[in-house]
Order: structure tokens, then sequence, then C-alpha cells
């Protein structure tokens, strides 16, 4: 592949539509942090911790995962490890991105949920003054736990909704998928639905087509997050292409937690060629290897991606963004601008 059309993509204006911030936190802010709050790790260096991130699925990964996170307890933890992801987003061109995080990760340790929301908004706060970098926020239901612990926690997040209605804009459901079908979350989505929000949830990734067909029917979701496995389903693919209904796609993910054992075998492209609008994403990049640029050019060049391939996932990105209109327009405009020009 051409390196002129890698630094083309590294340098266009894109958004990013799945990342977990508690993903973000790289092994060293991990330890600057249990330090901070005086908390014991099970690994003994920087060095023991990323060589523990050798993953056979999503449930070894899970579990590293949830260990990273339980050095957050206050509102400054959460900035910190916003901030750290914003800034390194700004740098890979990102004009918009849209946060999960997972507050029963957080709250079940006794941590507030008022102190995550806060510091992570703060720091989203921060970002667009700095680098003119917008970003919305999304809360994720952990769907291990059984759904009444989700609806404990959005009747609790109830005031956030309110507090921070410009930036806490949606829900979306993630963790486990094997074995907790998107149906078991019905109810919790409805109040969301009913409320407004934006919904969004994790399926097929390593859960069957089936579950895509759940979370748009059942649970009426906006995008899909992963969707790789829809490719085993071509009356899927026909809906999610007539539809418009957005795939945010993490290729390295997909390749560390074996979704694929080859980046050349991924989904993505023949999804693309069946008009599916597919977006590149980092998901965990701490975890995974890497952010959304070191996701571009992974996939690109595993796959062979020309440059309308790239252009197409980079305007897919901007237009499945939960953004007002003329915002939306404005995006499309400046890619087309750096793209085209």
């Amino acid at each position: 592949m051409e390196q002129a059309l890698l630094n083309k993509i590294r340098n266009a204006p894109k958004a990013e539509l799945h990342m977990h911030i508690e993903g973000s936190l790289e092994p060293e802010q991990i330890f600057e942090l249990a330090e901070r709050n005086k908390i014991r790790l099970a690994y003994p260096t920087v060095e023991a911790l990323r060589k523990a991130y050798a993953f056979t699925d999503l449930q070894s990964f899970l579990d590293i995962y949830y260990a990273g996170a339980s050095v957050l307890l206050k509102a400054d933890d959460f900035y910190d490890m916003t901030r750290a992801y914003l800034d390194r987003a700004a740098v890979d061109h990102v004009i918009h991105t849209e946060l999960f995080f997972d507050p029963q990760t957080h709250t079940e340790r006794g941590v507030p949920i008022e102190a995550v929301v806060e510091g992570i908004e703060a720091a989203m706060a921060d970002a667009e003054r700095r680098h003119g970098l917008t970003s919305k926020l999304i809360l994720c239901f952990l769907r291990h736990l059984p759904e009444q612990s989700a609806l404990a926690t959005y009747d609790s997040a109830e005031r956030l909704f309110e507090r921070y209605g410009d930036r806490l804009i949606g829900i979306g459901l993630d963790s486990s998928e094997r074995d907790f079908p998107p149906s078991n979350f019905a109810r919790v989505f409805a109040k969301a639905r009913d409320r407004g929000l934006r919904l969004v949830a994790h399926a097929g990734e390593e859960g069957p087509p089936a579950y895509i067909h759940e979370a748009l029917d059942i649970l009426r979701v906006e995008r899909i997050d992963h969707g790789v496995r829809s490719i085993e389903d071509a009356a899927l693919v026909q809906r999610l292409a007539d539809e418009r209904i957005a795939l945010t796609v993490c290729p390295l993910s997909n390749l560390k937690l074996m979704v694929f054992d080859d980046l050349r075998k991924h989904s993505l492209k023949v999804l693309l060629d069946a008009g599916v609008a597919v977006t590149v994403n980092s998901d965990d990049p701490a975890y995974f290897g890497g952010y959304v640029n070191d996701n571009f050019v992974a996939i690109a060049e595993a796959l062979d991606l020309g440059d309308r391939d790239l252009y197409t996932i980079a305007r897919n990105s901007l237009e499945a963004s939960f953004v007002e209109p003329a915002q939306r327009t404005a995006m499309i405009g400046k890619l087309d601008a750096y793209w085209h020009g």
C-alpha cells in the first residue's frame, strides 16, 4: 500500500464512535493512579502488567480490564484518564468522539456515579476548548450483570442526564456477549428510549447475528457496536445497508480477542462493498495495541483498501455521529475539503 494514502487517512478529520474510556488507561497511568490512591496492584511492574495483555477471548481481556479500572476512585482520576485519551485522539485528527463508560464497574467499588461523570465531562469540556475536539458520553450497562442492576444504575443516573444533557446523550450495552443476549435488557432500553436518549449496543462480536437482530428489533438501537458477524446473515447485511445502520468496527480489538485470527480475513471490506456504513475505531486502545489511526493503517494494509474505501469509512464516522445536523454538515465539509481539495 502506498505510504501517501496511509498518511492521507492518518491526517484526515474523523470521528471515533467506539471507545471505552476505561480502556484507554495505559499501564504507566494505571501505576501512577495506583500510587496516588495507595492501591496495591497484582503486578509488580509496568512491564509485568503489559505482558499480561495476552488475551485468548473477550473474558480474558475483561478480567484485566476490570482490575485496571480499580485504580479509578475520584473525579480527578477520571479527568486525568479522559484528558490523556482526548489529547491522544487530537493527534490522530479525531474531531469528534463518543465515549463509552461503565458506571457499574465503579459504583460496585463504592465510587459515586457523580464523580465518574464529573471527571470525564470536565476533561471533555477542556478538550473542546483546547483542541476544538467535540465529544459526547454514552453510559453503558454491563450485560453479565442482571437487568435489575442496569435499571438501578439508570435510575441513579437520572439527575446526571438532566445536568449533563448536552454531553451525556445515550446508553449502550457492553461486557461479555456470549450467553447474554440484548433481549435481557429490553426494559431499561425502553425507559431510555422514552426519555429520548440515543441507543447503541455491542452485538455480533462474539455473539451470533441473532444478537444483532435482537438489538435492532427489541432494543431498537441506532448503531451496532462491532457487528462483524453480520456477514454470516445475508439478509441482515442487506438490512444494515438499506437502513444505514452504522457498525462501529474495531479491527485490532477483533484480532487481539481472536474474533479473526488474521486481519486479512476480516469482514470489513465485504461489509463495506455491500453498502454497510462501516466505521473504524479503537475500542480499548491501551489493551489492544493501537489508537484509531493504528486501526486504520492495520486494516487498510491487511485488506488493501483504496482511496474511496478510506474516504467512505471516514465519512461514515461523521455521518453516524450523534450530533446536530449543522455540526454533521460542517464536519463532512472539513473532510471533503481535506480529501478532495
